[in-house]
């Protein structure tokens, strides 16, 4: 199985959990053509459980790491050590699966799990079919699982024949002409069609405080129209970096579902200048902002829902340097938040004067807007430090300025377009890409990236065309 495996690491050593940022870069300068290394760096699970616990294979490296050295390892000692550590292991199997972690290094598979194993993509593994080229791509089987995935229902057999008939151009021609057409269907684009399905971990919908259409008991906030942003952004030729960066929102008509673009909604309040998509949309604020002065969850959420990192698996951690400095005084300077936090604290300044939920109700900075020195205004006493929070982030160890920036720098990341693709794949093949399908997969993300500019529609016309995607 082809893990998570995200940018920068920290791996932690014996003698207390230390933080070790050149982790990820190291390992990928020892292994350049690794699938862990492409748009992408190992996450802290590649050698770790829960740090400073190590799995077995951060743990065959640990005797080759300056044996006689006192621990814990500064990080320049550690980053000149790692490559012959990593050298020395390249014999050994680690997980006992019976492939050296230098083949699994090199082939995707996961050194430290024996379940995840390369797979002999020589011979066919699933058996004989009289219907299908099994373990090939067959145009047959993929058109099927087209119609049923785009359409929600499955070829006649009338069609089915039809299709079969034609040459392998017509047949490619046709499959294109269906993904576009079942693209404008409702199960594809309407309430609770696919679209929204993908955008359900993304807005974590709570119906009891809906309001609008499908109110709640205690109506806040219309999270519809942030379904309506992600669908506007995935259809058609629009781009999907929007769904973070749009200045605009989006209307929802019916019968049949359209989505426009619009300057205003009567159920939104963020002034132009600071909106950043859905990051900014009021159901966002209030969900995820809340009552903190310090956004860290808005933070998390937007991470992890848009850019594919987890930080609470370890993921996509890029230590700043001085962070965490702790303004709420929540104790995150201790030595086993520390780690993640000098990523996250980082990312959350920008999120600094976005306004959640506040009691009593304020009319001159309703939540769901942005409203300027909000720390000083709304918790000035909280902590000594907590008014000296910047709204200077870091975004992947890059300066952001604002939210805005945020979005954008994290938009135009690999890691956009590798979550973006993902969500795609998860849908459509039905599983995340596994070490077999990854020159497919990161092909398609890069053209996604490149070729096509961020255009779903473009890419899908890629994603039918895989063997992940058409092979029985």
């Amino acid at each position: 199985m082809l893990r998570r495996l995200i940018l920068g690491a920290a791996v932690f050593l014996s003698g207390g959990a230390l933080a070790k940022p050149p982790a990820g870069g190291v390992f990928c300068t020892t292994y350049p053509s690794a699938p862990a290394c492409t748009g992408q760096q190992p996450s802290c699970n590649y050698c770790h459980i829960a740090p400073p616990q190590r799995n077995v294979f951060g743990a065959s490296l640990e005797p080759h790491l300056v044996p006689n050295a006192a621990r814990p390892l500064s990080d320049g000692d550690f980053a000149a050590a790692l490559p012959s550590a990593l050298k020395a292991a390249e014999t050994e199997d680690a997980d006992g699966d019976g492939v050296l972690n230098l083949v699994e290094i090199q082939r995707g598979t996961f050194p430290a799990d024996a379940n995840s194993v390369p797979v002999d993509t020589g011979h066919c593994q699933a058996g004989e079919n009289p219907q299908y080229d099994v373990c090939h791509y067959d145009a047959r089987f993929a058109y099927k699982r087209l119609l049923l995935d785009f359409c929600g229902a499955p070829p006649t057999y009338a069609q089915l024949q039809e299709f079969s008939a034609l040459s392998a151009d017509d047949q490619r021609a046709r499959m294109d002409a269906e993904l576009d057409r079942c693209t404008q269907s409702e199960f594809w684009r309407g309430k609770n069609g696919q679209l929204w399905k993908l955008a359900h971990p993304k807005i974590r919908p709570v119906g009891s405080l809906k309001e609008g259409e499908d109110p709640g008991t205690i109506a806040l906030a219309d999270y519809y129209d942030d379904y309506a942003l992600y669908a506007y952004t995935q259809l058609d030729d629009h781009d999907a970096r929007e769904v973070l960066t749009a200045k605009y929102y989006v209307r929802r008509e019916t019968n049949p579902t359209r989505y426009t673009a619009v300057p205003t909604l009567p159920t939104q309040a963020m002034d132009e200048l600071h909106r950043a998509g859905n990051m900014t949309s009021r159901w966002s604020l209030l969900y995820f902002v809340m009552f903190s002065a310090l956004p860290r969850n808005a933070a998390s959420q937007a991470y992890r829902a848009y850019l594919g990192l987890d930080i609470a698996r370890q993921e996509g951690l890029f230590s700043v340097p001085g962070e965490p400095r702790d303004y709420d005084h929540a104790g995150v300077t201790s030595p086993g938040c520390a780690a993640c936090h000098a990523t996250l604290d980082p990312l959350s300044y920008p999120f600094r004067n976005y306004e959640g939920l506040s009691f009593p109700i304020n009319p001159d900075a309703p939540w769901g807007t942005y409203v300027p020195n909000r720390i000083e205004k709304r918790f000035p006493n909280a902590t000594p430090i907590i008014t000296q929070m910047p709204e200077t982030g870091y975004l992947f160890g890059q300066k952001v300025n604002t939210l805005a920036e945020w979005a954008e720098v994290g938009a135009n990341s690999d890691a956009f377009a590798i979550a973006a693709v993902t969500d795609y794949w998860k849908l459509l093949v039905g599983h995340p890409p596994t070490a077999e399908e990854h020159t497919e997969f990161v092909s398609t993300w890069k053209r996604f990236k490149g070729t096509h500019q961020y255009r779903v529609q473009r890419m899908l016309h890629d994603l039918i065309r895989t063997e992940a995607y058409g092979a029985p």
